[in-house]
């Protein structure tokens, strides 16, 4: 009788201790960030109105080619095929996350055989089987596929974020390559022009109109333009290399053939996009939030291991000396118990460390959102600075092109000589070069800002992802 009230006793204390356990959970809410209204630098940019970015916003640069580059490398790409075996492999562990609530079973079969010295030889055959199943009465399995689920949410987002790199890269990129075959044809252009006016020197330094000095000085110049040339060459090699890889082929195995910046890839008109939007369209931040939920569900789970869980265990099998009599007879046991972790320190070191972590992952989902926050800034602000530039540029190249056609028409009259000619020459080119790379800025702002808004992903509600 003693023993008996000892045990109720302690199954009292037990039921007591897990009770006093803190296991509830606020509904989820999205981490606070810094509240952000409007962009700062959108003002006075040609924004469609009303007009969201395209799922496939590089064709509004309306340049086949690159269509088809960027469908060449979403096909091809190491980087995204194995954010996409990312997916699969979170997929399959919700899978083994929802085994955790289902039934084990365990079948197995043995022998014995004995020889003891004045003892006759023994033999035993038996079967067995075993079912064990820890019923899930509190949720803790449910919680753990909430949180994969969560997870496997968020590598779909990486895959996105991947996605939306990779075409910002190939693109981005490939506005290099033209930049780089413009260049070098404006750099030989150049180096031309030089040579003649070294000849000219070189003319000049014969009848003694010229210093020795200023012949050398020109030398000197066709050397600094010459060696100009040789790196623009090398750096468009490495940009191929850098394309060929983003698009899974070898480096060195794939070649761009030379075209023309300014007259393959329009200038699209700037997206529209609120900051309000971005926080749901952007992958990394949606990302980062799944990330949030996960900790959040990891948390829960925690908290309910701390209450009692319920094992059932089935046993049953046969046993016998002969194996032709063995399936003869069964014996079949059910053992219900509960237990208690009344003193287990690992599972307050558990919850302690997923608190822990979900303070982690909320300092990374906002870290997220001021990043993007600031590429947009970034982006618009280049935008608006480099298109104003342009204005000056292109007002630039107009007077001096008048000013060259201007000089070459004075050297047929005799007013002028041949060497004012080649300066004025020289000079038209250096500002059409400055156009040029202006353009590529303009381009490559555009791609940085249709990526820092989203790259035309459709809004994901992480919450609601929550409550399915």
């Amino acid at each position: 009788m003693k023993s008996r009230k000892n045990g109720v006793l302690a199954a009292a204390l037990a039921l007591l201790l897990c009770a006093c356990a803190d296991v509830s959970m606020q509904p989820y809410q999205r981490p606070a960030t810094p509240d952000k209204g409007a962009w700062s630098s959108q003002k006075g940019l040609p924004i469609a109105p009303g007009a969201m970015i395209a799922p496939d916003w590089w064709k509004q640069f309306r340049d086949p080619y690159l269509d088809g580059l960027v469908a060449r490398a979403l096909d091809s790409n190491f980087d995204l095929k194995v954010l996409a075996a990312r997916i699969r492999v979170a997929n399959a562990e919700i899978g083994e996350a929802r085994a955790g609530a289902l039934p084990t079973l365990d079948a197995g079969a043995g022998a014995s055989f004995e020889k003891s010295t004045g003892q006759k030889f023994t033999k035993q055959f038996n079967l067995a089987t075993q079912v064990n199943w820890e019923v899930d009465v509190w949720g803790k399995v449910a919680k753990g596929v909430e949180a994969q689920s969560a997870e496997f949410r968020a590598t779909e987002a990486d895959w996105r974020a991947g996605y939306l790199s990779l075409v910002s890269d190939v693109s981005t990129t490939y506005f290099q390559l033209m930049q780089f075959d413009e260049q070098i044809r404006q750099q030989q252009q150049t180096l031309e022009k030089n040579r003649a006016i070294l000849a000219t020197f070189e003319a000049m330094l014969g009848q003694g109109l010229l210093p020795e000095t200023r012949v050398l000085q020109q030398r000197a110049e066709i050397n600094q333009l010459s060696r100009d040339l040789i790196e623009l060459g090398r750096l468009r090699a490495l940009a191929g290399n850098a394309l060929s890889t983003l698009l899974g082929i070898p480096a060195g195995e794939f070649t761009v053939a030379p075209g023309s910046l300014q007259q393959r890839v329009q200038l699209p008109v700037v997206p529209e996009g609120l900051p309000s939007q971005l926080l749901k369209r952007r992958p990394d931040v949606v990302a980062a939030e799944y990330r949030v939920l996960v900790a959040y569900d990891l948390v829960g789970q925690a908290k309910l291991a701390q209450l009692p869980s319920i094992s059932l265990t089935g046993r049953g099998g046969t046993a016998s000396f002969a194996l032709g009599s063995l399936l003869k007879s069964f014996t079949f046991g059910l053992l219900p118990s509960i237990n208690f972790p009344i003193f287990d320190p690992s599972v307050k070191a558990r919850l302690k460390t997923s608190e822990a972590r979900t303070a982690v992952a909320e300092g990374e989902y906002r870290r997220v959102v001021m990043a993007a926050f600031e590429e947009v800034e970034n982006a618009l602000v280049n935008l608006d600075a480099h298109r104003r530039q342009r204005v000056e540029l292109e007002q630039q190249a107009q007077r001096l092109g008048v000013v060259a056609a201007q000089v070459e028409a004075q050297l047929k009259e005799g007013m002028v000589s041949q060497l004012e000619v080649f300066e004025s020459q020289r000079t038209l080119l250096a500002s059409q070069l400055a156009l040029l790379a202006n353009h590529q800025q303009i381009l490559s702002d555009t791609v940085l800002l249709y990526k820092a808004l989203g790259g035309g992903w459709p809004p994901v509600e992480v919450g609601n992802a929550a409550r399915e």
